[in-house]
């Protein structure tokens, strides 16, 4: 990465659109230097938006990223900054148990109504009911 970066740069590293990081940008988590009517990212910039990133990925929302974010632009002790990743995560990870814990008990009654299905059909309990065609004219 060079030590400043064109909007058109920085999408095409970080894989993202432009419109993508004038988003970020208008909530706080980037702010270049402006030449001209060009924006130059420096590497904070391009940090912070790793940084975003990665919060993304995890399923954090946008304000928590800048919230972690900037503890690490003021952040004296870097354990301040940490207690609270660590929080952010317990968060998440409790959120993803949950989804996965629903997720599976919707699953379990899918397979049970399946196999109701299946069972009647096998019985012949459920008839396919194919209405009769009319005759023409009657």
């Amino acid at each position: 990465m060079n030590d400043t970066q064109t909007i058109t740069e920085l999408a095409r590293d970080f894989g993202v659109t432009t419109r993508a990081i004038r988003y970020w940008e208008s909530h706080g988590l980037v702010s270049p230097a402006r030449e001209g009517g060009n924006r130059i990212y420096s590497k904070r910039d391009q940090t912070r938006l790793k940084l975003a990133l990665r919060g993304k990925r995890l399923g954090l929302s946008l304000a928590e990223i800048k919230d972690l974010i900037d503890m690490y632009d003021t952040a004296e002790d870097e354990s301040t900054q940490l207690l609270s990743f660590l929080g952010a995560l317990e968060q998440r990870r409790a959120a993803l148990e949950q989804q996965r814990d629903d997720i599976e008990a919707v699953l379990k009654e899918i397979t049970r109504f399946e196999r109701q299905c299946r069972d009647m059909l096998k019985a012949g309990k459920a008839a396919a009911k194919v209405p009769a065609k009319k005759a023409r004219g009657s």
